[in-house]
């Protein structure tokens, strides 16, 4: 493992904010000598796949995560000026159960959460917990918001918190990012992981992969807002030092604090989610007992489905075509699809529930077992 491993990079799909090119993030990470690194998009997992492949194309080793949208009430609570504000949290997949638990505290932020963003909340977070290393984020994190706001007894609340959630995969968060209040916020967060015995862990929040690409995340954040360049008022973040830093850049930034450092080693090396293409994952239909075979059941509801559609004596080019069909499905492995697919259709159809005709157009077999 290399030295340093970034643990907190925005791609393309945290829209119009990240300007990193999933593509782009591991090609760099094995120019730089790293041989991990992780994505952390704002609120979604849309990259998660392209991200995984590209990594694995260059030999770099994925970690799956997300900065996620944290409500300051309850995920349900919608109210103007109150919960319009949130905060950050970052949140990384060590193992297959803490993947599905990610992608499930993200759907939640979409399905119940969404006001502006897509937020979760404590007691989701709490809930949906196993699996997952959690870091206290950048300046937006509630941690930050606390102690820059001089309340420390609420920033240690919260970071005690985190604590008893997480237990030893709670992390404080401190970056090096050009940031004026992100000194000031260093040194109050290294002060409070060292009084609570929380561990620390260095980043960069990068949006852009070098320095120089700053000024596009700059064109970027002005097509995200509606501003121009020459606004005086417009977002921007006063800074160029967001972009993937080299484990030499950020070794001697955080000398003094060599564990920040290390920590993102470790955290890389706890992180091993692995996915597996090339064959459908589908659960397993209970067919009736009187039939050997899902297959069996299959057919015998394609038959009772043509007779139903064409009467007791169907044609031989009928069901010259039912077979046809059949052995296809079979060959394929797709025939539990076609039963899951029935079973959730009859009951709509039984149940007066519309059906919608992607649904249910997608073969003649569907046709016949429909109808």
């Amino acid at each position: 493992m290399s030295k340093f491993v970034h643990l907190h990079i925005h791609s393309e799909y945290s829209l119009l904010d990240g300007a990193n090119r999933i593509k782009d993030l591991p090609v760099r990470a094995k120019e730089l000598g790293m041989d991990a690194i992780a994505i952390t998009d704002h609120g979604a997992m849309y990259g998660t796949i392209d991200f995984y492949k590209a990594c694995k194309k260059e030999g770099i080793k994925p970690i799956i995560g997300c900065e996620v949208y944290v409500a300051p009430r309850s995920r349900f609570d919608k109210e103007p000026n109150i919960d319009n504000h949130y905060n950050h949290l970052i949140l990384l997949a060590k193992n297959q159960q803490g993947y599905q638990n990610l992608s499930k505290l993200v759907s939640i932020g979409f399905v119940d959460g969404y006001y502006y963003k897509p937020r979760i909340d404590l007691e989701v977070l709490e809930q949906y917990h196993e699996g997952i290393i959690c870091l206290s984020a950048c300046l937006a994190g509630s941690v930050n918001q606390a102690l820059l706001n001089g309340e420390n007894e609420k920033a240690e609340e919260i970071a005690l918190w985190h604590k008893k959630v997480f237990g030893e995969d709670y992390y404080i968060e401190i970056q090096n990012n050009g940031i004026q209040e992100q000194v000031l916020a260093n040194q109050k967060l290294i002060a409070l992981a060292r009084k609570l015995n929380i561990p620390l862990v260095a980043t960069n929040d990068a949006h852009y992969l070098k320095k120089e690409d700053a000024y596009n995340h700059e064109v970027l954040l002005c097509i995200q807002t509606g501003k121009r360049m020459s606004d005086m008022d417009r977002m921007r973040f006063e800074t160029d030092e967001l972009y993937v830093k080299s484990p030499e850049e950020m070794i001697e930034y955080f000398q003094a604090f060599p564990d920040a450092i290390e920590n993102t080693v470790k955290i890389a090396e706890k992180c091993n989610v692995e996915f597996e293409f090339g064959h459908t994952i589908l659960p397993n239909y209970d067919v009736p007992v009187e039939f050997p075979t899902h297959y069996d059941y299959f057919k015998k509801l394609c038959s009772d489905g043509i007779k139903n559609r064409y009467g007791e004596n169907p044609s031989q080019e009928i069901l010259d075509r039912m077979e046809y069909e059949l052995g296809v499905i079979q060959k394929m492995g797709y025939v539990d699809y076609f039963l899951i697919v029935w079973d959730f259709i009859h009951y709509a159809k039984t149940h007066n529930i519309p059906v919608g005709p992607r649904t249910w157009f997608r073969s003649r077999i569907h046709y016949c077992l429909c109808y």
